[in-house]
């Protein structure tokens, strides 16, 4: 932790470079600026510091005519302080010049060593949480990156044993993918008792520690339509979600299911819910990104410090054209900070 008592800001990853982070990066704290001497109002946008390459943020900002100041910074600490008159970066030299929309693999280098720096900064106690911005996997891959994504890796730099756990979360709604980045094919045998067991445990202590919550409702999805219809449309129900549940219960978490998927997401069924634990990626993805498309904030549990991303990808499409719309990074940086003050707390 920092001697001087100041809270330290958050550390924010470049992303691919050639995507819509460095952008996104630039209206957040334009956003922060314009807010700036108003109360602070939730999801306000904390200090925080951008590990990038200062001379492309700074055409960036020209570009697309965006009023930034781009002040290279020496420290977490410098940042802090310089963050109400300028964007503070720790300078993240890029191999190559950037072409928004198009990845270049010579500098995936910089990528990952921005996430690297991170990390290292939020583990010494320089920064508060770590935020990323999204990642190009395609490119980061042809740059010998053996990793399947942010996840893995930080769990990696963490040295972890067992998987850490995603959530999304949006307004109303926290859901957690038991299986993420797979088939539908692939998912279904990876949908086990004891992948369920743990995502509900991690899942239950994240909400007590991080959000707040002192007894947590689970809600667990049912795999097959009408939730196995008494096995007539499966028995993934009966023989291994239903006993998860049992199990997660007898460990005192209150989680309840398997509930079919169908009518779990509406307004009235929310509420009986903190939490809800989905079994494949789209089960839990869909809703969300349906009932707010704009904030959705991707956070890890599991990890010794706080993470958190915006629900989005690099939108190669629209990158350099100034379309970019900073919602979900801004929402991330808020509830990373209001993740890492309760852990102070």
């Amino acid at each position: 932790m920092t001697t001087s008592g100041v809270r330290p800001p958050l550390a924010l990853t470049m992303g691919e470079p050639a995507g819509i982070g460095g952008e996104i990066a630039l209206k957040a704290w334009a956003d922060a600026r314009a807010k700036a001497g108003a109360a602070r109002a939730d999801g306000a946008v904390p200090p925080f510091v951008l590990l990038d390459d200062p001379a492309r943020l700074e055409a960036l900002a020209a570009r697309l005519g965006l009023p930034v100041p781009v002040r290279a910074v020496g420290s977490m600490a410098e940042g802090a302080a310089l963050f109400g008159a300028a964007l503070p970066v720790l300078p993240q030299p890029l191999a190559v010049p950037v072409t928004p929309g198009r990845p270049d693999p010579a500098n995936g280098a910089a990528v990952i060593a921005s996430i690297d720096r991170a990390v290292e900064l939020v583990l010494r106690g320089e920064a508060a949480a770590v935020v990323t911005n999204p990642i190009q996997k395609s490119a980061l891959y042809a740059a010998g990156f053996r990793h399947p994504g942010h996840t893995e890796y930080l769990a990696h730099l963490a040295g972890l044993t067992e998987e850490p756990v995603m959530m999304l979360a949006a307004q109303d709604l926290r859901v957690v993918p038991v299986t993420i980045h797979v088939s539908v094919r692939d998912a279904v045998p990876l949908v086990t008792r004891e992948a369920i067991l743990h995502a509900g445990r991690v899942t239950a202590a994240a909400l007590v520690r991080d959000f707040g919550i002192a007894r947590p409702r689970l809600a667990v999805a049912a795999l097959n339509p009408h939730a196995g219809e008494g096995g007539a449309m499966g028995r993934e129900e009966i023989d291994v979600i239903a006993p998860a549940v049992a199990d997660l219960r007898a460990e005192g978490i209150d989680a309840g299911g398997p509930k079919p998927a169908d009518t779990l997401f509406h307004a009235a069924a929310r509420r009986g819910y903190d939490a809800a634990l989905c079994m494949y990626h789209d089960q839990a993805l869909i809703p969300l990104k349906t009932i707010d498309f704009d904030t959705g904030v991707n956070i890890t549990l599991g990890l010794p410090f706080v993470r958190t991303s915006p629900d989005h990808g690099t939108a190669l499409d629209i990158a350099g054209t100034g379309k970019a719309g900073a919602s979900s990074l801004i929402a991330a940086l808020a509830t990373a900070e209001a993740m890492a003050a309760r852990r102070r707390a």
